[in-house]
């Protein structure tokens, strides 16, 4: 990832409402959200949504496929792990080990509520 892709994700992303829809999407998993239960989760209207989703996959945070009559999106994970590499990329002047809780799998990709023993 180069520092212009970076800046226009870090741009996507720093507007409230477009944030709260990538957090969605990111719980949502790969399944994804369509893009009315996005608006309805978001408390937008489909219009707005449909504003913000459209800037989010124009950057390449989300990614759109129809279904039958409905758009389904999902959050563009391998853009999230690009972007998280990019901030990391000159990690702590050589010393990793500053880095590793922010680094650490476990720390942000707990099972989701479906995958977690009941």
């Amino acid at each position: 990832m180069d520092e212009k892709q970076a800046v226009g994700m870090f741009g996507a992303l720093s507007q409230e409402t477009r944030l709260k829809i990538v957090r969605m999407l990111v719980v949502a998993g790969p399944q994804g959200m369509a893009a009315g239960a996005v608006a309805e989760a978001a408390g937008v209207s489909a219009s707005n949504v449909s504003f913000h989703l459209k800037e989010l996959e124009r950057v390449g945070l989300v990614t759109a496929t129809r279904e039958s009559r409905s758009i389904i999106y999902t959050a563009a994970y391998d853009q999230f792990v690009g972007l998280i590499r990019f901030l990391m990329e000159d990690c702590c002047a050589g010393h990793p080990e500053i880095c590793l809780p922010a680094t650490a799998a476990a720390a942000c990709c707990a099972p989701s509520r479906e995958e977690r023993p009941q």
